[in-house]
């Protein structure tokens, strides 16, 4: 059975090469911002990996791990954060609440994939 991954950015480009970079090994499921994000999430629809942002309008990707982690179905998924941010603090930001890891845009589709392969169960 193919695993779903669940892509959230408010950069349809972004969204679009994500997607194409992985679509072709698992369901990829595109979410246009964290609001919309969190509305899914509380769907409990069936997601294996979550890759989000970290600087969107209204709700930023530490909100998104943040709530992801609250819903128990979510609690133990992994959860990379892909962003155009470098900085340690950011990081540590993200890793407290609860990341699993960090890309940094613009990335390598095939580091990508290497990196969704590691994480995915």
């Amino acid at each position: 059975m193919r695993k779903t991954i669940m892509t959230v950015d408010d950069s349809e480009s972004i969204l679009a090469v994500v997607s194409t970079t992985l679509e072709e090994e698992y369901d990829v499921i595109t979410v246009s911002g964290g609001k919309e994000a969190l509305e899914q999430l509380e769907k409990g629809i069936n997601i294996d990996l979550i890759i989000t942002d970290l600087n969107m309008p209204l709700v930023d990707g530490i909100e998104v791990i943040k709530k992801a982690r609250s819903i128990s179905q979510y609690s133990l998924k992994p959860i990379l954060m892909l962003t155009t941010e470098s900085q340690a603090q950011k990081k540590l930001e993200a890793k407290e609440a609860g990341a699993t890891g960090w890309i940094v845009k613009p990335f390598e589709p095939e580091k990508l994939k290497e990196v969704v392969k590691k994480v995915i169960r």
